[in-house]
């Protein structure tokens, strides 16, 4: 058949750019763009007048800017008339889509779309006519891939060809060249969006061929209905599996005369083109290798399965597993002609019954030199050995449609003629005077045996039986007089089937000799097994040996008759586990109702300070519920530029939803971040309870907050607790006033609650802080009720589904949430006229260029060489003495002094140039106080010492300086040519600079860049360069394939004599120091003075270094860049607290809200969602999310190994929704508890009791043990007991839980003196419910009623006297009479209830536990009360 030649030939492709095809490791993506009309006078009237019939149709290429290149293959539209130009406004409609996948994912590849004319000449010859072009942008200057959303979009066209494109003055952007002229009022309307169902389909479709839906592609279904766009929703063909056995080849005039002649034929190519040979100047053939694939006449469409062959004498005599065999031209020892066989049999799975499919086979040789001269000492594996691989011949296959298993015999092909890998191949003999007969057989044979799977999976090549249909069948006739192989070869040569290895040519295989192809990534299945799928993209890197490939195995398990023949790698199904997400905001949110004006009236009251603005004038109020008019503008021109906020904390009440018989805690404080200061923990502030609370509505309002003391005490006539936060030019960067104005628009500051006393978390609230921007108003203040909540999360064993909670929002799967209280907190914003502060180490430098220049810093301004801190500004230096300016030589000097004296000590070496001083003055003194003749001869002998002494020091210095004179000189130098810079660095934000390196020689020079800070980094794509020049407004050059990789070592750059280059830098830190604080309150202490440190600067956050060297050829530096990192405070979305075992893993899913909603993304459709990338602060976090489609929430998940107890491990997870990772448009904070687990299993109602041993520290603590669940778990001692110092105590713990389930209970040991954690337990509970015996019913009424008394009897089993206790899992509804009693044996007693009432209808189902004398079950009771 010659349908395969046929779509083979109409389908040749011209590859991209050798230098864009070395971009390899990116995905391919498919498109689908859609020319739906064009516009405007296209045609000029001269043409109209001179062609007749005239039509038009549109012609599509792509097209590589940055080196001028077409690629692929020119798709064309159907022929459309021109008689609608004469309509108004004129238009020419076309409605066709074209298809095409590519992985050259660069602004620069583009569509190059032509209108062409054409029609007939006067002379009745066909004309045809380019009309103008247009430039269809596929990937966008940012690097996410277009929308989603197919919009309609105008595409300009341009007067003149796209030939047009190839000239040199044309540079990017090619639309702002002056050479291009516009035309006016013509445009073509269409439509370009990814198309993901083409996936599917990429193994039928070469990257980069542009098709037509109406094209019929080989291996896809016909499509529905009658729009005939088989692309658009592409459906694949039923493949089925072709087994090839018994293969050999067979060449002519015989094995060893081809190779021989191949072999003098290389060699000799490679003595006239001057390459040198390896060591022995011989060539000898390493192996033979047979590369079989499918072909559908587009491509290949899987990767192609390499073999090795052997030659038949090799196998027949000696069964040898090694696959190379030397071949020389004076070798002899084989008699007669000889065929390559293949020692396995081959499996097809991806055969599909279709006319243009084809099996190809390719036979390729492997050369090497050997090492030594004689070639004795060659070794196979060796890498230096390796010379070149060449195909040598080539088979197609194209079977009939019913083709039925049988023998094939075919021809190979060579020579210069068109084959599928696109490669040069072996030349054939001449066949000039040869017969049709003979040319079939001049350039050699392939023959094998070919049958079909069935349906069932079969024993071929696995058992005996299949053996023995093999050595049946009756031996093939060999052509050109081919002796053909005995049944015992045969048997053989099936001995050993086919599995994955490395042949040894793989392995030895140097990239040198290769030629660079195009290729695409590969997905580790598809080195794995045979059947994995794999585009046709791969075809040409396979064949040079680029990636590995499959052989036959000759282990010894694969000899073993009955072992599978090929062993398949299990295939990973997609699947999402199931972790619990975690809907962010749940943990946060604030209540919307407004305070009722009683308990305004009633905080009004309580004697709260008043906050002033800045004239001393009470503060403007708003209300919380009011709507924000929120103008950039108007906060950008007050003149009022410091923002001093206020945090005012008045009042916690306990939520009437939270269990009455919980205990209310006596002390809270507080814990939060605000925008980028360090996280606040506020001291201890007590409860005081309200006058009057209970008597009104007024009573949401019981407790205000009253600051304690150092001493314990409090003073209730000075409630609240004031926090102050001053944000003005001094604290911010240059340009971050405006961020700071989204963050008060757009964030919620979550706050979390502590009980002050047990150190347990109460719960979350979350304020919204729009309210705080002023607007030009002077200041302004809000306050606000929030909802106090707690979260609760239940074991994952426990987790079976979710369900809906209101519109729009999910209530995440396990986990719960109770309102604990009602926190009280005002906000206020006072705006300040700030002074302009005076320059010094506290202010920030103004300069927040990106620009980098090293143009002050190439000379030397003069100075000495032993001042520390490089060369002064001042020209003129005057003179000191070297041991006042040097503390090194002065140390010298003072030891060489009292060198008799003995050794001295390490501080005294600090005060030597003092010491010097006070014994010039002594001498001094000296001389000027004597007049005797004793004293004269006292300071005679004095000068001479001194005398003596200057001459050692004399001595001593000229060594000195001797000794440092180099190393100074050569430090100094360095300074010239060195440029400092600071970065302020925040977490996750990456900082983008230029550094403008200017080449100082009049010779060219290869710079390498080298630098030693693993968190800077050199942009070495141009895309992502693009990207922050864009970002960031920058307009300096940009340069395509800037630097020269080499593996691991420093990028390079060419520079020019006296050349300029901007080289880009990128820093980015993900990594923070400890930031977990105790668990405990703050101490109350008097605030700092704020000049004392900049504003800008966080104690707890170092300052870093970093230094990049540019380094020449010689290894001297020509320019050094000295970075300073000042890390800055970030600010933190979402604050996550999770108690976990110890040294366990913490396992959670987060699930992202919509991206619509995030604050700053931009104003688009909500499906338009961009990828999601994650990073996370701890490197040992395992932190991830996965691509869904869209709509699809979208979870991020966490894997953290928790600590021992009570650690608190504490990082940050940084989602970006750019490629780049450029800004972070959430910062989370993950706070993982690590607590001691306890399991304990129980019956509901029962008590559990059990023992936890405590171990006591290096003093005595005064401790007290406290429980987030204090109903259901007691302890023993319950109050404040003395823990010995390294001693050895037991806690006993008794559990009575009132539901069944499963959940967690916190137990914390408290330091009852300094309010630190001592211990923490995690008590999981698994309680299961009692047998229920009998069952009542009530009907009350709902409401505020009296409640009902009834009464209830039971009878003692037991022949003795009982004690029995009661108790309930609802007290807040039942209460009892009495909680015990007594009855005799046999006896009946009444239990009297009380039910409380209800405040609304339903109905409840209450038990109650009638436990022993050992609080053990004896029965439950179950009652169901109907409130009606």
């Amino acid at each position: 058949m010659d349908d395969w030649p046929r779509t083979f030939a109409q389908n040749t492709l011209v590859p991209p750019h050798p230098q864009r095809a070395r971009q390899l490791g990116k995905e391919s993506t498919a498109f689908q763009c859609v020319l739906k009309w064009l516009d405007g006078p296209l045609i000029k009237q001269g043409i109209l007048d001179m062609l007749s019939e005239l039509e038009c149709h549109l012609r599509v290429s792509l097209f590589d800017v940055t080196y001028r290149h077409f690629f692929g293959r020119t798709w064309k539209t159907m022929v459309k008339p021109t008689n609608q130009l004469s309509r108004q406004p004129p238009r020419i409609i076309f409605n066709e889509p074209f298809y095409f996948h590519t992985t050259l994912n660069h602004p620069n590849i583009v569509a190059v779309v032509e209108v062409v004319a054409e029609g007939k000449k006067r002379d009745g010859f066909l004309q045809v006519l380019s009309c103008g072009f247009g430039i269809l942008r596929i990937f966008g200057n940012k690097p996410e891939s277009p929308t989603s959303a197919a919009q309609d979009k105008r595409l300009r066209l341009y007067h003149g060809t796209p030939r047009a494109l190839l000239h040199p003055l044309l540079q990017d952007p090619i639309e702002q060249s002056k050479h291009m002229t516009l035309m006016e009022n013509c445009s073509l309307q269409y439509t370009l969006k990814p198309h993901p169902p083409l996936e599917p389909a990429f193994h039928l479709l070469p990257e980069n061929l542009l098709v037509s839906g109406l094209q019929q592609i080989p291996g896809l279904l016909p499509p529905h209905g009658d729009t005939g766009d088989a692309l658009r929703k592409p459906r694949l063909q039923k493949s089925t599996t072709w087994h090839l056995d018994d293969l050999f080849f067979t060449l002519y005039p015989s094995l060893e005369k081809f190779e021989e002649e191949l072999l003098g034929l290389l060699m000799s190519d490679h003595f006239r083109e001057g390459a040198s040979l390896l060591d022995g100047g011989t060539l000898e053939v390493l192996e033979r290798r047979l590369h079989v694939c499918v072909h559908n006449g587009l491509g290949f469409v899987h990767r192609p399965q390499v073999v090795v062959l052997v030659p038949e004498m090799d196998v027949a005599l000696t069964r040898s597993a090694s696959f190379s065999r030397r071949v020389s031209a004076s070798s002899k020892n084989s008699s007669g002609n000889q065929a390559l066989v293949l020692r396995s049999h081959l499996r097809l799975p991806e055969m599909v019954s279709h006319p243009a499919f084809a099996i190809v086979f390719q036979l390729e040789y492997v050369f090497s030199s050997p090492s030594g001269a004689d070639g004795s000492a060659a070794s196979s594996t060796s890498l230096s050995n390796l010379a070149c691989m060449h195909m040598v011949r080539w088979a197609v296959w194209n079977p009939e449609p019913e083709v039925t298993p049988g023998k094939v015999t075919l021809p190979l092909q060579g020579g210069i003629q068109h084959n599928p890998s696109h490669c040069l191949v072996y030349k054939v003999p001449s066949a000039s005077m040869s017969s049709e007969e003979v040319k079939q057989v001049e350039s050699g044979t392939i023959q094998f045996q070919f049958s079909l799977s069935s349906d069932t999976p079969t024993e071929r090549a696995n058992g005996p039986k299949a053996e023995r249909r093999r050595s049946s069948r009756k031996t093939p006739a060999s052509p050109s007089g081919t002796p053909a192989p005995t049944d015992q070869d045969l048997a053989a040569i099936q001995d050993s089937p086919m599995g994955p290895g490395l042949s040894l040519s793989q392995l030895a295989a140097s990239p040198q000799s290769l030629t660079p192809r195009s290729s695409s990534k590969i997905p580790p299945q598809a080195l794995d097994s045979p059947q994995s799928p794999q585009g046709p993209q791969l075809q040409e890197s396979v064949l040079e040996g680029r990636v590995s490939h499959l052989e036959a195995d000759l282990s010894q398990s694969s000899l073993v008759p009955g072992t599978p023949a090929v062993v398949d790698h299990l295939q990973e199904l997609p699947f999402t586990p199931l972790h619990a997400p975690i809907v962010v905001g749940t943990q946060s949110r604030s209540s919307r109702s407004q305070l009722s004006r009683a308990a305004m009236a009633l905080l009004q009251s309580s004697g709260f300070p008043e906050i002033l603005d800045a004239r001393q004038q009470p503060v403007e109020a708003v209300n919380p519920t009011d709507p924000v008019r929120f103008s950039p503008q108007k906060e950008e021109s007050d003149c009022l530029r410091g923002n001093e906020i206020v945090l005012q904390f008045l009042a916690f009440s306990r939520a009437a939803q939270d269990c009455p018989g919980a205990p209310w805690p006596q002390t809270v404080y507080f814990t939060f971040q605000f925008y980028r200061f360090p996280p606040e923990t506020t001291p201890r502030l007590q409860l005081v309870k309200l006058d009057g609370t209970g008597k009104s509505s007024s009573s949401s309002v019981s407790h205000v907050l009253v600051p304690i003391n150092k001493d314990g005490s409090f003073d209730a006539g000075s409630p609240s607790f004031q926090l102050r936060y001053m944000v003005d030019p001094g604290f911010l960067k240059p340009g971050e006033q405006r961020w700071f104005t989204h963050y008060l628009a757009a964030q919620t500051l979550q706050v979390d609650v502590w009980d002050g006393d047990s150190l347990l978390l109460i719960g979350s609230a979350g304020v919204q802080m729009k309210h705080l921007l002023r607007q030009g108003r002077p200041a302004v203040q809000v306050s606000h009720e929030l909802e106090v909540v707690a979260t609760e999360y239940e074991q994952e064993t426990m987790v079976v589904g979710g369900d809906m909670t209101g519109f729009g929002t999910v209530k995440p799967i396990g986990v719960h949430t109770v309102v604990k209280g009602r926190l009280h907190l005002t906000l206020a914003n006072v705006g300040h006229v700030c002074e302009p502060r005076a320059t010094g180490s506290s202010s920030l430098p103004p300069s927040r260029s990106r620009v980098i220049s090293n143009d002050g810093a190439n000379f030397f301004s003069g100075g000495s060489l032993l001042i520390p801190g490089g060369p002064r500004r001042k020209r003129v230096v005057q003179a000191q003495k070297l041991a006042d300016v040097d503390s090194e030589l002065a140390a010298m000097l003072l030891t060489h002094t009292r060198a008799g004296q003995g050794p001295q000590t390490a501080g005294r070496e600090a005060d030597a140039v003092h010491r010097r001083k006070l014994e010039r003055m002594r001498l001094v003194r000296l001389r000027e106080s004597g007049e005797e003749s004793g004293s004269r001869r006292i300071s005679l002998l004095a000068q001479q010492s001194t005398r003596a002494q200057h001459s050692r020091d004399l001595q001593v210095i000229d060594a000195y300086r001797e000794r440092t004179k180099a190393e100074s000189i050569t430090s100094v130098l360095s300074q010239a040519i060195t440029t400092h810079h600071t970065l302020y660095a925040t977490l996750g934000t990456a900082e983008f600079f230029e550094f403008t390196l200017k080449n100082p020689h009049n010779i060219q020079h290869t710079v390498a860049i080298e630098i030693d800070s693993p968190e800077l980094s050199i942009i070495l794509d141009s895309q992502e360069w693009r990207y922050f020049k864009e970002a960031t407004g920058l307009h300096t050059p940009l340069e395509e394939d800037m630097f020269h990789l080499r593996g691991s070592l420093a990028p390079q750059l060419y520079l020019r004599p006296r050349e300029t280059a901007h080289v880009p830098f990128k820093y980015q830190n993900f990594s923070v120091g400890p930031l977990a604080p105790p668990q405990a309150p703050a101490e109350m202490s008097l605030e700092k003075d704020p000049e004392s440190r900049p504003l800008w600067k966080c104690s707890a956050m170092p300052t870093k270094h970093a230094k990049v060297l540019f380094r020449v050829e010689t290894g001297r530096p020509i320019a050094v860049l000295c970075l300073t990192v000042e890390p800055q405070p970030h600010v933190v979305d979402q604050v996550f607290r999770f108690y976990h075992p110890e040294l366990t893993f913490l396992k959670k899913a987060i699930r992202l809200p919509p991206w619509h909603t995030l604050p700053g993304a931009p104003v688009g459709m909500p499906g338009d969602d961009p990828p999601v990338h994650v990073r996370c602060s701890d490197p040992n976090v395992i932190c991830e999310a996965q691509n869904v489609g869209p709509g699809e929430p979208r979870d991020v998940f966490l894997k953290v190994a928790s600590g021992p107890s009570p650690e608190i491990k504490d990082f940050f997870v940084i989602i970006y929704t750019d490629r780049w990772l450029a800004e972070p448009v959430q910062t989370w904070q993950v706070c993982l508890h690590s607590l001691q687990r306890v399991d304990v299993s129980c019956v509901a109602g029962q008590l559990t009791r059990l023992s936890l041993v405590l171990r006591g520290t290096q003093t005595v603590r005064k401790v007290k043990a406290f429980t987030s669940h204090p109903q259901e778990l007691k302890t023993d001692p319950a109050g404040v007991f003395m823990l010995p110092p390294h001693g050895v105590q037991d806690l006993h713990v008794g559990v009575r839980p009132r539901r069944a389930g499963s959940r967690f209970v916190h137990l914390n040991l408290v330091d009852m003196d300094y309010h630190q954690l001592v211990a923490s337990w995690l008590v999981c509970l698994s309680c299961r419910q009692p047998l229920i015996s009998k069952a009542f019913e009530i009907a009350m009424a709902a409401g505020e009623g009296k409640g009902a008394s009834k009464r209830i009897t039971y009878t003692n089993p037991y022949p003795s006297r009982r004690t029995y206790h009661l108790h309930s899992d609802r007290p807040d509804l039942l209460q009892f009479k009495e909680n015990s009693f007594q009855v005799a044996g046999g006896e009946t007693y009444t239990i009297g209830l009380r039910f409380m009432p209800s405040g609304s209808t339903g109905q409840e189902e209450i038990l109650i536990y009638i436990n022993d004398h050992e609080d053990k079950n004896e029965e439950t009771f179950c009652v169901k009360v109907l409130y009606q």
